[in-house]
């Protein structure tokens, strides 16, 4: 009893260690490792989020840093200057209220003495107006930041399909080894039984010699299929960016589900409105619009203010004179070459934009008429594999009993098992196929969320 207390403490901090429950299980009641929680845990462990992450913290800067022409500039300097320029030697003594009768003569206004000077200085201006040159770059700021935005919706939806194919291989890998591990038994049995019926003179050595083989070749096929599944495990780790522990390694089984599709007409233009991707390019046209707008505007006046007050000193901490200069000023280039060439660029960048749009958009449209059609004959195919199982076992069944019956060889036996277990296959496979499909076509339309997993559940 406090052996198996302790193996249940063990496993339930494992459990709480990774993350992907939000609570502990007990150890004699675990519980699968569900779809939404395989996502929970890529989206919070991928690097790829992270990427995408920092892309929108990096848009948020550019907005604040555009902001930033709209306040005033302030300085302030320190400068200590020395020298016995007459022009700097007279101002000098002009600015530090210095002057006297006696630096009227000649002399020491041809050749002063050399003066020091220390000055500190405030000094600031301010952008009245632009021809609304900063209201444009603010604006496209914003527009690059919703393009961020929009694109790490899409990079999470990217992340969630790579779960969810991952998820859904590894739960067909299951199924797999399930098929394999049944069909041993099953040659087993027939190993047995044709044994029995050499033994009873009902049937030569060969028979049992030919099941001892299709024993073998089974066995053979569970270890790969052990190996597939170890691989598909490593393949939904990569998917989440984080190792899975193995008392957490226990998935739900894999069911045939029906899934409703739209109209092709209707999940393209769906795509088209609401897949993230599409809304990216959207706000980069409109972002490289406005940034067509912001260049023609660097042709119009400019209208600021500009002010400075300022000590000069004989000594650092000693005593002078002070004074403040404050003005307007009008800006107008009248050979704006360099203007013109940015407006080139600009509008060759919209462009650009618009063309990169207009394809994007053609690669949707192909995109969801391929995962719709895929997804429709996926549908269709789990119907008539289930159709071929339900056959395949009845003609296995007439045939097991025919062989018990001495009525049909081993040969004929073997034949009927091996139509069963590729039907059985080709079925589950099927029904994988058809959840990887549907997939597909959410992805494709933009709707891979999160939050929209209940249908692949």
């Amino acid at each position: 009893m406090m052996r198996n207390e302790a193996a249940a403490l063990i496993i339930s901090a494992l459990l709480l260690s990774s993350g992907a429950w939000s609570r502990a299980q007990p150890a004699d009641n675990p519980v699968s490792l569900t779809l939404p929680d395989v996502v929970a845990l890529a989206l919070d462990k991928s690097p790829d989020r992270q990427i995408s992450a920092a892309d929108v913290a990096a848009a948020h800067v550019g907005t604040r840093l555009a902001r930033t022409a709209l306040l005033p500039q302030l300085g302030f300097d320190e400068t200590v200057t020395r020298g016995n320029d007459p022009v700097y030697a007279f101002g000098t003594r002009l600015r530090q209220r210095q002057f006297s009768q006696a630096d009227f003569d000649l002399n020491n206004l041809n050749r002063p003495l050399p003066i020091g000077d220390f000055t500190s200085r405030f000094s600031g201006n301010w952008t009245a107006f632009d021809s609304w040159h900063t209201e444009l770059a603010i604006r496209r700021s914003d527009l690059l930041l919703e393009g961020a935005q929009a694109a790490a919706c899409r990079a999470d939806q990217e992340i969630v399909y790579r779960v969810v194919t991952a998820y859904e291989t590894l739960l067909m890998a299951e199924k797999q080894l399930e098929l394999e591990r049944h069909e041993v038994e099953t040659a087993n049995a027939l190993l047995e039984a044709s044994a029995s019926h050499v033994r009873a003179g009902m049937a030569v050595d060969s028979d049992r010699l030919s099941a001892a083989t299709n024993l073998a070749a089974r066995q053979q096929e569970i270890i790969a299929a052990e190996g597939d599944l170890a691989i598909a495990w490593a393949e939904l780790e990569r998917a989440t960016g984080s190792p899975i522990p193995e008392p957490q390694r226990r998935l739900q089984a894999l069911i045939p589900k029906h899934f409703e599709a739209p109209l092709l007409a209707d999940a393209i233009s769906s795509a088209l409105r609401t897949r993230p991707d599409r809304q990216s390019l959207g706000r980069q046209v409109e972002a490289e619009r406005t940034a067509v707008k912001a260049a023609k505007s660097s042709f119009g006046p400019t209208v600021g203010a500009y002010g400075s007050w300022e000590t000069d000193r004989t000594s650092f901490a000693g005593y002078g004179g002070n004074g403040w200069v404050a003005g307007a000023e009008l800006k107008i280039d009248l050979l704006p070459a360099a203007r013109r060439e940015e407006l080139s660029a600009a509008k060759i960048a919209q462009e650009r934009a618009l063309a990169v749009a207009a394809a994007a958009d053609d690669q949707i449209r192909l995109e969801v008429t391929q995962a719709w059609h895929r997804q429709q004959a996926a549908s269709r195919m789990v119907e008539v594999d289930q159709a071929s199982v339900d056959q395949s076992k009845e003609s296995l069944r007439i045939l097991r009993n025919r062989y018990d019956a001495g009525l049909a060889t081993v040969t004929d036996l073997l034949r009927a098992e091996d139509a069963e277990r590729q039907s059985s296959v080709s079925y589950w496979q099927a029904v994988s196929r058809d959840a990887l499909a549907w997939a597909d076509l959410k992805f494709a339309t933009g709707t891979l969320l999160p939050a929209n997993l209940t249908d692949l559940e």
